[in-house]
């Protein structure tokens, strides 16, 4: 991508690798687990070529930016903290943002904590869930087993241990295309990583080169940085119980893969078919289109369409 321009910036005490480009307003672009900055390339240029500057972050924990060891570094507090600083060295006081996966997450609760820095948010594949009475691993574990991978991933060093058996490749290509809920738990005595199938062949939307340069970066990062997102997933419990019952209020479009792996877990899609959203994002546009969890990438067209459509409202301006 020409004129793209990548660099390290300092926020709230780390140092983040970005990739940006184009001039306008900001748009930010949060990749998920375990992605890169790279997964948005389509998007990057779609949208500097309408007119927006766009910056794509390596998130806490990933690729060249740092990735402190402790887990409790890793809350949504700090998440949100880094995406403030980074408007900050930017010199932007709001930005449009989009977040995929754990970067969903991330894009919610700058929502929900700092409204008055986001002009409108964009989710793929991850609802606003509210604030539950039970800690979510407890809760987790009693629904799905000790096989199942968030369980797995709880333990320091356990998960890591398991990924070192295998080329960084590997460990990619078996996250990447997981495309079915019976493929989230391990049965006893296995551990999740094993039991993910190697793919023989890639789908169309991704290639044997871009897989091989996440994997080089994954080499030199490791692992324990994008685990322990799901090892302070009980810490922001704890941390998120004086905005129960808040709402984000900022505009929101929510798109989801109608075959993602995850929409069928979690009673995400009850969740959502009995509309019970409404309730916590009251300003929010859902849209389904035909996919699975990477849609930025399988649906890189379509779900840019639904990114600029939903931006380009001058109302947002």
């Amino acid at each position: 991508m020409s004129d793209l321009r990548q660099r390290r910036v300092r926020t709230n005490g780390i140092w983040m690798n970005i990739a940006e480009k184009g001039r306008g307003p900001l748009v930010l672009l949060l990749h998920g687990f375990p992605q890169l900055w790279f997964s948005w390339n389509y998007q990057i240029t779609q949208l500097a070529k309408h007119g927006y500057r766009v910056v794509a972050p390596d998130m806490r924990g990933y690729g060249d930016t740092d990735a402190p060891p402790d887990p409790a570094s890793y809350t949504v507090i700090h998440l949100v903290g880094d995406i403030i600083g980074l408007l900050d060295e930017l010199g932007e006081e709001r930005a449009f943002v989009v977040g995929h996966d754990w970067g969903a997450e991330v894009a919610w609760y700058l929502s929900l904590f700092r409204p008055d820095r986001v002009r409108a948010v964009v989710s793929l594949g991850v609802p606003f869930r509210p604030y539950v009475a039970v800690k979510p691993m407890e809760m987790i574990t009693k629904m799905y087993g000790a096989g199942f991978f968030l369980s797995q991933f709880q333990e320091p060093g356990r998960a890591e241990k398991a990924f070192s058996r295998y080329d960084c490749l590997t460990v990619m290509k078996k996250f990447l295309l997981i495309d079915a809920p019976d493929h989230e738990t391990a049965p006893p005595g296995v551990e999740f990583i094993d039991f993910l199938d190697t793919p023989i062949s890639l789908p169309p939307w991704i290639t044997e080169e871009e897989l091989i340069f996440s994997a080089s970066k994954f080499r030199k990062s490791g692992f324990t940085g994008p685990l322990n997102y799901f090892r302070a997933m009980d810490l922001n419990w704890e941390f998120l119980k004086p905005w129960q019952g808040a709402k984000i209020t900022v505009p929101a479009k929510l798109i989801i893969g109608d075959k993602d792996v995850w929409f069928h877990t979690f009673g995400t899609k009850e969740y959502m078919e009995k509309g019970a959203y409404k309730n916590f994002v009251p300003n929010l546009e859902v849209v389904f289109i035909d996919g699975h969890r990477h849609i930025q990438q399988e649906k890189a067209e379509e779900v840019t369409h639904e990114i600029l459509s939903f931006f380009n409202d001058p109302s947002l301006m």
